[in-house]
């Protein structure tokens, strides 16, 4: 299979890149800046681009299966307003429908999930501007006719990949957080066994 990652260089991304490699894909990693890329496998092309430019995406999509946006801000960048992830995700969209790529594979985050609780009210007031363009990015995924999953992990943290409990359109009970190379496997998972199509996914240790 032939993955386009998004967002490769990005503790997400990067661990979807070092899966796949490893599970025999073929991976083009499309970045803004290829020098934070140093590893160079025989399997991996390393594409420079902006993930706002259409034309250029649509450039380095054909022969692609899949697209795997692993997208994300900076934390000082998520608690200002943004419209970057609903941005980019337009622009990906718009170019798989030139290249007639199908499948979408892309991360968003539990914040958006109603929970219940002292916690997450405070996370979702704190990260409201990020949540609203997370919604919107969304938005325009459910709106195509694309194969897609979208993920919404909580809390990101280093660790070894295990096996995840899930839950679709909800976080799994008791979930605080979740390994970033666990969420990478999951993505690969659903894309190798055609799993979780046009379904939202909660997944959390």
């Amino acid at each position: 299979m032939k993955l386009l990652v998004l967002g490769a260089t990005g503790h997400i991304g990067s661990q979807v890149v070092d899966l796949a490699l490893a599970r025999g894909h073929l991976v083009t990693a499309y970045v803004r800046n290829p020098g934070k890329l140093a590893r160079r496998e025989r399997n991996l092309i390393v594409e420079p681009g902006d993930a706002l430019d259409v034309d250029r995406l649509s450039a380095a999509l054909p022969g692609h299966d899949v697209v795997v946006s692993a997208l994300g801000l900076p934390a000082k960048q998520a608690l200002r307003p943004s419209s970057f992830m609903a941005g980019s995700m337009a622009s990906t969209v718009a170019a798989m429908k030139r290249a007639r790529v199908q499948r979408l594979a892309a991360v968003s985050a539990a914040v958006l999930f109603p929970m219940r609780g002292w916690s997450f009210a405070f996370f979702r007031w704190l990260l409201k501007h990020h949540a609203r363009d997370l919604r919107a990015m969304e938005t325009v995924i459910q709106a195509t006719d694309l194969v897609w999953t979208i993920v919404r992990p909580p809390r990101l943290v280093n660790g070894a990949q295990s096996t995840p409990r899930l839950v679709v359109d909800g976080l799994p009970s008791g979930g605080r957080s979740v390994s970033y190379r666990s969420v990478a496997g999951f993505l690969l998972d659903c894309i190798e066994r055609d799993e979780h199509l046009r379904q939202t996914v909660g997944i959390a240790n």
